[in-house]
């Protein structure tokens, strides 16, 4: 009987090193993760719509072409009292510092687009934090701001680019209404998918096209129409914030 009570004598001693060592490396774990890297706990996580209890919606449009388009838009922008978020490349802006600046001077935000029109998904962190970065100088030597908001090209992102973005001081921008101009299939098609995809707090994504432009002033008609007041992206995202 004594030799069978040192056994399990011997067996809870080796269970309970066993759970010290688990809670010691867990432990271990956990510092490395949540204090060592604080910037990998709390991700923001990317907006693709507004509040969806307010009729309003908003315009983005992603820039790393089409620059002759632009103009045009600006004027029907105005014309309807207009402010749109353009999210422009870092190399498009370097390229085109004079028309950065008329968008900026006509009270339209400033988005980042990355430096270059690349697919963000697959890249590492620092690879993510250089693209945007960059595009965060370019655009600030035209326009003296750092922009806050942050639209990876055809969408594309990862863990990463969500991190690199927070850690830029970047929030990201998706979408819920994609007109798809970027096909050039008919105005009267980009024109349907954005009618046909109207929803409270949406974001409607454009691209300076010359079909966007014939198109534009119908959205903007069939937006009001359908009650829809259009606002920034702004004051699309401080209303998320305050719900």
């Amino acid at each position: 009987m004594r030799v069978l009570f040192v056994k399990k004598d011997k067996i809870r001693i080796m269970v309970l090193i066993v759970l010290l060592s688990v809670i010691l490396v867990s432990l271990m774990i956990f510092h490395h993760i949540f204090i060592r890297y604080p910037q990998t706990v709390t991700v923001l996580q990317p907006i693709y719509n507004g509040p969806q209890d307010r009729k309003v919606v908003t315009i983005t449009c992603n820039v790393d072409w089409g620059n002759e388009y632009i103009p045009p838009m600006l004027e029907i922008f105005h014309e309807n009292n207009i402010k749109a978020t353009f999210f422009v490349t870092g190399r498009w802006a370097d390229q085109f510092p004079e028309l950065l600046a008329k968008i900026h001077s006509e009270g339209h935000i400033i988005g980042n687009h990355g430096y270059q029109h690349k697919d963000f998904s697959k890249m590492d962190y620092g690879q993510n934090h250089q693209q945007i970065h960059a595009a965060q100088n370019s655009i600030k030597r035209v326009t003296g701001m750092n922009p806050v908001y942050f639209a990876p090209p055809s969408g594309a992102f990862n863990r990463h680019t969500l991190d690199a973005a927070r850690d830029l001081g970047c929030k990201v921008i998706m979408w819920s209404i994609d007109s798809i101009d970027w096909k050039r299939d008919g105005t009267d098609r980009i024109i349907s998918r954005v009618n046909k995809r109207l929803c409270n707090g949406g974001i409607i994504l454009i691209h300076p096209t010359d079909q966007t432009v014939e198109a534009l002033p119908a959205i903007v008609k069939n937006i009001n129409e359908a009650g829809y007041e259009i606002i920034s992206l702004e004051q699309l995202v401080k209303m998320i914030e305050i719900n």
